[in-house]
């Protein structure tokens, strides 16, 4: 047992290094970066506060640049954060597959339950990664065109600049651990197929298909159980005492959506016939 943790740590160490040495993920991370970017340099050139109009929370950035963070985290959970996602979840295996590389991992000393936990792990790491490059950004860029202050929050009560920071960080667990799922759900469908653009592709639309139909009122018996539900429920952490119960709602649904697809996964991938 512990050698063959040994070596599946070593291929995680390996897949990671491909991860962070690929052009295409710094290419994902400066896309991210740049979403608070262009929006304190919106906020800063505009004449007047956006009062009434945009994202929660920007008519406050102007006057503490740690909104930024916020705003940038609160427009990127729909549509950015999600593609990105499907990007490196649609590769996990239909890459391998594609590019011929799927069958030379398989012969490695790991099995195929523990080939998929390491690419499951690299994607988990990603959606950290990701989230916290976009809200490091926020935070830098706020504090470069705004400044920091106290942060008063939607309760009305105000935090010192430590305790602002660890509510910033605990909103952006908060997003990575709402990726969880749908990390998921892009590497079971990863499986299905040797194409990866398709693959991302798909992972993408039910990402969009899931938020249109949680905004539907007539779907809602099936709201309490698609992986968007609570993307954004951390604004309950802008609260003094922090409300809970969406980060745990959020962490159950998600946990939820891991253990049912990555059965499937195991599943799929256990009986498939490797050719490539």
């Amino acid at each position: 047992m512990p050698e063959r943790t040994a070596r599946a740590g070593g291929m995680l160490a390996s897949e990671l290094h491909l991860l962070f040495r690929r052009r295409r993920t710094w290419a994902l991370f400066a896309a991210l970066a740049a979403v608070p970017v262009l929006i304190g340099l919106a906020v800063r050139v505009s004449t007047g506060p956006p009062r009434g109009r945009g994202p929660a929370f920007l008519d406050q950035v102007a006057g503490n640049g740690l909104f930024l963070a916020v705003v940038g985290l609160l427009v990127s959970v729909p549509l950015f954060l999600p593609l990105t996602v499907a990007v490196v979840a649609g590769d996990s295996i239909a890459g391998e597959a594609s590019q011929g590389t799927l069958r030379y991992l398989l012969t490695a000393p790991v099995s195929r339950a523990g080939l998929l936990l390491v690419k499951y792990a690299v994607i988990v790491v990603f959606c950290a990664a990701a989230v916290l490059v976009l809200a490091g950004a926020g935070v830098l860029v706020g504090l470069v065109l705004f400044g920091v202050q106290p942060a008063v929050l939607l309760s009305g009560d105000t935090l010192g600049l430590g305790a602002s920071y660890a509510r910033i960080a605990l909103i952006a667990a908060y997003v990575a651990v709402s990726l969880l799922g749908l990390g998921a759900i892009g590497l079971f469908l990863s499986t299905l197929s040797d194409v990866p653009v398709g693959v991302m592709a798909a992972i993408a639309v039910l990402a969009v298909a899931a938020q249109i139909a949680g905004s539907l009122p007539q779907l809602d018996w099936l709201h309490p159980w698609l992986f968007t539900e609570h993307w954004t429920g951390f604004v309950d952490l802008l609260r003094q005492p922090v409300l809970w119960d969406s980060f745990v709602d959020n962490a159950v649904l998600q946990a939820g959506y891991v253990l049912v697809f990555g059965a499937l996964a195991y599943g799929r991938f256990a009986t498939k016939d490797v050719l490539s």
